[in-house]
């Protein structure tokens, strides 16, 4: 297996992975999105509400804003020795208090612990009217996004198969099909039609160019074959800020190995291999 990035910043990542069949990319896929563990606003204690929403939508809008998870600080509570009590090292808390006439923003809900601050500050949470006002205290837990979407590390998250551009000798480089791509993957030049340089990752396999080769006259079959490669896929995946992108496609690789491992083990006791 390869892997080669040409992006990869804080946020967004687009990487090609070759030599994986096309179920590895899929189980991939998944882990990034719902087996990467995050903070997330579980419960909320709300003292005072007169806002035009009810309690159960404003705890709802609370535990959808991305949270900055350190997974070194933070553990599941399943992992941690309080019992589910809530201690700083499976617990983030907020408090929240407000008066209108504004705009209550993320910006506006102040961690005990700054590093678990929400990952952006302007998600607007709710529009106050005068002498309207919200006061609560939210504590966030590590979770997965298996459990509910609001622990999902990624925004985006998708690949597709890498594609393959194929020109044979019949081309006579008419250019219709240049005409038709709509994302200007191909060039005329010298009488042939060829893939832009660096281009080829951006065909969208719509195969408009198949057909506007055949609308040329040119015979039965198109001069240009647009296929994929079956074993190599391009991905785009896109931070919700709470962690590092790079953060997630480690993590969710080290799942894949992690639940791996644990298959041989299983298959290892049920056969009876690797006992003395």
């Amino acid at each position: 297996m390869e892997i080669a990035f040409s992006r990869l910043d804080e946020r967004v990542a687009k990487f090609t992975i070759s030599g994986v069949s096309t179920s590895f990319a899929n189980m991939f896929r998944r882990a990034m999105i719902s087996e990467v563990p995050t903070l997330a606003i579980e419960d909320v204690r709300i003292y005072d509400n007169t806002s035009v929403l009810f309690d159960e939508m404003l705890a709802h809008r609370l535990g959808l804003i991305p949270l900055r998870t350190d997974l070194k600080r933070y553990k599941p509570r399943s992992e941690c020795t309080c019992e589910d009590a809530g201690c700083p090292v499976c617990t983030a808390t907020y408090t929240l208090s407000v008066e209108g006439p504004k705009t209550v923003y993320s910006s506006d809900l102040i961690p005990q612990d700054p590093d678990a601050a929400p990952a952006e500050e302007n998600v607007p949470i709710i529009e106050l009217a005068t002498e309207q006002k919200v006061v609560l205290e939210a504590q966030a837990i590590v979770g997965t996004g298996k459990e509910h979407a609001k622990w999902q590390a990624t925004t985006a998250c998708g690949y597709k198969n890498y594609p393959e551009i194929v020109i044979d000798e019949r081309c006579d480089g008419c250019g219709m099909c240049v005409d038709e791509c709509p994302r200007d993957v191909l060039e005329s030049g010298q009488g042939r039609v060829r893939v832009v340089e660096g281009k080829q990752e951006l065909c969208s396999l719509c195969r408009l160019c198949e057909r506007a080769c055949l609308a040329g006259g040119i015979g039965n079959e198109p001069a240009i074959h647009i296929d994929t490669d079956e074993t190599r896929f391009i991905f785009v995946v896109e931070s919700d800020g709470s962690m590092p992108v790079r953060e997630i496609i480690e993590r969710a690789l080290q799942y894949i190995q992690r639940s791996s491992d644990d298959l041989v083990d299983v298959m290892n006791d049920i056969t009876g291999e690797g006992t003395e």
